[in-house]
């Protein structure tokens, strides 16, 4: 049996930017998806700490170094700028293996920079 089991999160991002008239997704900065180990054009979940909004999106590379998490198309009426939001990523495994599967989270700080990484239990 397979289940569906978080790989990867990132916790409490700050929106930096919402831009309606584009096709969709959540860009964000190529650094910060790369250390979560998000794929570009992956499939996340995205929960706004500040409405109680909750989406699902996919991720698009924003630029390297630039801090930023930006709601496109739809998912920007979801947020405004400064909104705190989770992003979770997840797999399906094979039950055997979910003993061992730990995910990946990073806690962001005030400006976005990656405060804490931690793998496993608890995220």
């Amino acid at each position: 049996m397979y289940r569906c089991i978080l790989r990867a999160k990132i916790h409490m991002a700050r929106v930096t930017d919402c831009v309606l008239h584009y096709e969709g997704s959540i860009g964000i900065d190529e650094d910060i998806i790369e250390a979560a180990g998000i794929l570009p054009f992956e499939q996340v979940h995205v929960c706004n700490l500040n409405n109680g909004e909750r989406f699902v999106t996919y991720v698009i590379p924003a630029e390297r170094g630039s801090r930023g998490f930006t709601l496109n198309g739809p998912a920007a009426r979801k947020a405004a700028v400064g909104d705190r939001i989770v992003i979770f990523a997840y797999s399906w495994m094979e039950e055997a293996g979910i003993p061992d599967a730990l995910p990946r989270v990073l806690i962001m700080d005030e400006e976005n920079r990656i405060a804490v990484v931690r793998e496993g239990r608890g995220g």
